[in-house]
């Protein structure tokens, strides 16, 4: 619940700022000589740019929240075996452990979306981020039954 409100908190301060960066853009296009208007453009472009990535991060994180909500149902998710530290961090040999019996999983069933879900948890633990999000993106176009690109 608490990176929920985080979240929210700082998509909104996102928006504000995305308001402020678009009036001040708006401002220069009011000026009228051709730099300005230019330079207000260029501005104007900042906050669309902002307000795609930020409304398909949130997309993307809806529909993992979704697809974690069907596989806790099923008594699917994956159960946490990995060794902490003392300070509570993630022994990296448990999680590379656990990264290649979730690989396994999914070379055995490469069309489940559940293995692809567990695999992106695994990936998160060995904090490989880019590879946790490539791999849940492909677990929600697999249960969406969407096209999935050949890796």
């Amino acid at each position: 619940m608490r990176a929920k409100i985080t979240y929210f908190v700082l998509a909104a301060v996102l928006v504000v700022y995305f308001v402020l960066v678009g009036s001040r853009g708006v401002l220069l296009i009011q000026e009228g000589t051709p730099v300005t208007i230019a330079f207000g453009l260029a501005v104007l472009v900042l906050p669309f740019i902002g307000g795609w990535f930020l409304w398909q991060t949130t997309q993307f994180a809806r529909n993992a929240n979704r697809l974690a909500r069907e596989l806790e149902a099923e008594g699917g998710l994956p159960v946490d075996e990995l060794e902490r530290t003392p300070g509570g961090r993630i022994v990296r040999d448990s999680a590379d452990a656990v990264f290649a019996k979730r690989r396994a999983e999914t070379e055995e069933s490469p069309d489940d979306w559940r293995s692809w879900f567990r695999l992106a948890v695994a990936y998160h633990d060995a904090r490989d981020v880019a590879r946790a999000r490539k791999a849940m993106q492909r677990a929600i176009a697999l249960r969406d039954g969407r096209p999935v690109r050949a890796r």
